[in-house]
């Protein structure tokens, strides 16, 4: 592996680059949900929990059909759970998100009158919040440094080489000390977009990248 200087360089580079490349891409699902509800730390969590193992192009329409009923935990909470099931049966696992916006929702207003925490331990005791959800949260609707790593992240992050990991927690890590802590909240979303366009996971296009002079390509077997 280069030196972390030399990583932290090109991670900079990236991250300028990949502004500019994805000015006219389809924004992250958690992305858009501020854009039109501000930053509400209730609804960016409830949306990342329906897009947990579920496409943008799904969780996004679900989470705005969802927020037609309720948009509080207060009044998601009087929400049947059959009715929140059919707001979002098209997410994968929607019965047991269903049950997981419904608890959460009472949590926080039986603990935190109301409101969600600011803390990634706070937010990783709830069930059905894992590492990533708490990250997102924190940076998204918080604006709190944190690096959040999904599929596309893992798997872009150790094609360019920035990373040598196996696991997303540990390329949390890894990145953590690649990245200086202002890009942190930046690298998901350039990700995502990149990943859902561009570096996707089988024969990624190599010849339309923006910064494939800067990409080792480390696992790509098969590229267009």
């Amino acid at each position: 592996m280069p030196s972390d200087k030399k990583l932290e360089n090109r991670a900079i580079s990236i991250i300028h680059m990949l502004r500019k490349a994805t000015r006219t891409m389809t924004k992250p699902a958690a992305t858009q949900i501020i854009e039109k509800f501000g930053r509400d730390p209730y609804l960016t969590l409830i949306g990342c929990i329906l897009s947990q193992q579920t496409r943008d192009s799904v969780s996004l329409p679900a989470s705005l059909e969802l927020f037609k009923f309720a948009k509080t935990p207060e009044k998601m909470v009087k929400v049947p759970i059959k009715d929140i099931e059919k707001s979002i049966h098209k997410v994968s696992f929607y019965r047991n998100k269903a049950k997981t916006i419904h608890n959460i929702s009472q949590l926080l207003i039986d603990q935190y009158d109301g409101n969600v925490p600011s803390t990634k331990e706070e937010l990783l005791s709830f069930k059905g919040v894992g590492q990533k959800t708490a990250n997102l949260v924190l940076s998204e609707a918080f604006q709190i440094p944190a690096i959040c790593v999904d599929t596309h992240v893992h798997r872009i992050s150790n094609r360019l080489g920035l990373v040598k990991t196996k696991t997303p927690k540990e390329t949390e890590k890894a990145l953590e000390k690649v990245l200086p802590q202002e890009y942190w909240s930046e690298w998901n979303p350039l990700l995502v977009m990149w990943g859902q366009n561009i570096c996707v996971a089988i024969s990624p296009f190599c010849s339309r990248c923006a910064i494939y002079d800067l990409c080792p390509r480390i696992g790509v077997k098969k590229q267009r």
